[in-house]
């Protein structure tokens, strides 16, 4: 689950004002400590309402995997009973927690910091926050609103053919390759070599 979580870091943070939900999407840093689950660390624009009333609110993040459709084309089963319908695959977390609303400089400026290091580390000469001037970056900082979930509970779902024979995966698996799918058919080939993950 931290795995997805930190493969899939743009999430949808799910809160109640009041009676009705708000759903924001923001990307996330997930952090090992504190607690038994890790933290959650993002933030927001400062005109983003949600941080307003959130302070020690409940709130749910869905971090989406990869997901899509699955043909009853592709498996055996179709050519030997015809008896296969569609279906759709996906891996979602949902973590669970209170918000902390964080307004100080230092935690906003570390927050940004890694979250951009980290998504820079893929390019052959990365982005720094550090690259553009100090005095720019501090203005913007004042802009935004940090975020801090410590995750009390975490609920993984895969629907990833488990139910299936061996050889309807693997006619799953190849037809999403051939549909361009590679993420979920990569997840859905861990899944099937390792039923464990």
């Amino acid at each position: 689950m931290r795995q997805l979580m930190q493969n899939y870091p743009f999430a949808t943070l799910i809160t109640l004002d009041g009676e009705e939900f708000c759903a924001d999407h923001i990307p996330f840093e997930l952090r090992k400590e504190p607690g038994p689950y890790g933290t959650l660390v993002g933030h927001v624009a400062r005109a983003n309402p949600v941080w307003q009333k959130a302070d020690g609110a409940k709130a749910l993040v869905v971090f989406h995997g990869p997901d899509g459709y699955i043909s009853p084309s592709w498996y055996a089963l179709k050519q030997e009973t015809g008896k296969v319908v569609p279906t759709w695959n996906f891996a979602v977390v949902q973590a669970y927690g209170n918000i902390r609303v964080i307004h100080e400089a230092q935690f906003i400026k570390a927050h940004i910091e890694k979250l951009t290091d980290r998504q820079e580390s893929v390019f052959a000469k990365p982005w720094s926050v550090g690259d553009a001037p100090q005095e720019f970056t501090d203005m913007l900082a004042k802009h935004i609103v940090g975020i801090e979930i410590v995750i009390s509970k975490l609920v993984g779902k895969w629907k990833l053919s488990q139910n299936r024979s061996a050889a309807d995966k693997a006619g799953a698996i190849k037809g999403l390759r051939e549909q361009g799918n590679h993420e979920l058919a990569n997840l859905m080939d861990l899944n099937f070599q390792s039923p464990a993950v």
